[in-house]
């Protein structure tokens, strides 16, 4: 017979534990992979990625700061070489930072785009988990299986003999998460903050197309560094797309002849 954990059962676990973790860092290593595309001289061709980073949660005082860590093979993004379309994925910026309060559920986030920087305000916007019953042992910590489905907005570049467009896509991603209630802090890898009723320690994206994984964990955090970025200007989600979209196309723009540059999102 297959058990399920329910809120209730979550919480008596909560309750349960002696000395409950309230801040704290993670070091988690993010594997993203993807398949760039393309039709040269009536030929398709593929590409497959995969890149590897590492970047760092700190918790604290219900906030919390994801930021890029550092890097084992530090380079630009460059990708390889394909019948001379050199492909290159647009990855987080070295100070991009991603700041949640995680009791009022508001979040800044600083971005950092073809040398400019933006300040976008946003609020966490929680999905729809199911608890599976399973359980497996991270970093010494008993976590529980959670599953969910994310709706995300993407953008596709493809080439075709030389000429890039770009599509926008409406993904169905599933999500499968694994969280300690052994740490009652509802945060996680990158955008995923305030979503489970405790800390989110490994994560699988789309299939394995993108996963989070923990790989150290410290009880101190670095408080100091959890403070929400500022700026001369800040921007809605939909203000910094369409700022995003501009430059995207100036770029394209400005691609002349001899090896085309694909970036991908």
């Amino acid at each position: 017979m297959k058990h399920f954990f329910t809120a209730a059962t979550i919480l008596v676990l909560v309750q349960g534990v002696s000395a409950q973790q309230k801040e704290g860092k993670v070091t988690y290593e993010r594997v993203s992979t993807f398949e760039a595309r393309f039709n040269i001289n009536g030929v398709d061709q593929s590409m497959p990625q995969t890149r590897k980073e590492n970047f760092e949660l700190n918790f604290a005082n219900g906030q919390s700061l994801w930021k890029a860590g550092e890097q084992e093979n530090a380079d630009d993004g460059a990708m390889s070489d394909n019948g001379g379309v050199h492909v290159r994925m647009i990855v987080a910026g070295s100070n991009d930072v991603l700041y949640t309060h995680l009791d009022t559920k508001k979040k800044t986030e600083k971005r950092e785009l073809f040398d400019k920087t933006f300040i976008i305000d946003d609020t966490v916007k929680a999905l729809k988990w199911k608890m599976t019953g399973e359980t497996k042992t991270i970093l010494n910590h008993t976590c529980m299986k959670a599953t969910a489905t994310q709706i995300r907005q993407s953008t596709r570049m493809t080439m075709d003999n030389g000429k890039m467009e770009r599509k926008e896509i409406t993904d169905t991603l599933p999500i499968v998460a694994w969280f300690t209630a052994e740490i009652p802090v509802s945060a996680g890898p990158a955008e995923y903050q305030g979503q489970l009723p405790g800390l989110i320690l490994e994560m699988d994206v789309n299939n394995g197309k993108q996963t989070f994984v923990a790989k150290a964990m410290s009880e101190k955090a670095d408080v100091a560094s959890i403070k929400e970025p500022t700026g001369k200007k800040h921007y809605t989600p939909e203000e910094f797309k369409i700022e995003r979209d501009k430059m995207m196309k100036e770029m394209q723009e400005n691609m002349g002849g001899g090896n085309r540059q694909l970036r991908l999102n």
